[in-house]
């Protein structure tokens, strides 16, 4: 692949090990990447190496850096969180924070920027209330998160270590997300 294909970031996992939330986030990653995008990946080891945020630090971390600049040179995001106690996971939070780096860019935080949404829980009641408040944040960020998001509920669906799920219709509903961040991003480069 060259660094001339379109990136698609994804941005989203738990802390202790590959989980349900970052094997749904891969298969979207990978529906991109047959879009002919390059993906970057952010599970939940790397947002977990991410320091809380501070808004006065006077320098960042390596993994911030890196983090900010794969944000900037992004032309789609996916953020795929679990829902912990009705919301967004605090690990998917700070990384979101994070982009306060970008303010002052030409393109501020995810502007103009289309975002694929995931949600996880042990149950449907938190999948609904953690898209809606991902939605609420992607507007805050100025971002345009894609018509279709995909709420799954991890008591129902099962993800494997091969990147595949249980239920072949949430595979394909991680796929359709992946597939509109890459076909909104070219409607997107042809704005600016």
């Amino acid at each position: 692949m060259t660094t001339a294909q379109p990136l698609v970031v994804g941005i989203g996992g738990t802390v202790g090990g590959v989980s349900s939330t970052e094997r749904a986030l891969k298969i979207a990653l990978d529906a991109a990447g047959r879009e002919g995008f390059r993906t970057h990946l952010f599970g939940g080891e790397a947002l977990a190496a991410l320091p809380l945020y501070n808004p006065k630090a006077a320098t960042r971390t390596a993994a911030e850096a890196e983090f900010v600049d794969a944000v900037r040179a992004a032309s789609a995001i996916i953020i795929a969180s679990p829902g912990y106690h009705g919301s967004i996971s605090g690990v998917v939070k700070n990384a979101l924070d994070l982009l306060e780096e970008t303010a002052g860019d030409a393109r501020p935080y995810l502007a103009d920027l289309p975002v694929g949404l995931i949600a996880t829980a042990y149950g449907w009641q938190a999948t609904g209330s953690t898209i809606a408040a991902l939605r609420s944040i992607v507007h805050a960020l100025r971002g345009w998160p894609t018509p279709f998001a995909a709420a799954i509920n991890t008591q129902l669906s099962k993800f494997d270590d091969q990147g595949g799920a249980s239920d072949p219709q949430v595979a394909e509903q991680l796929a359709l997300v992946g597939r509109q961040v890459a076909r909104f991003a070219p409607l997107v480069a042809s704005l600016g």
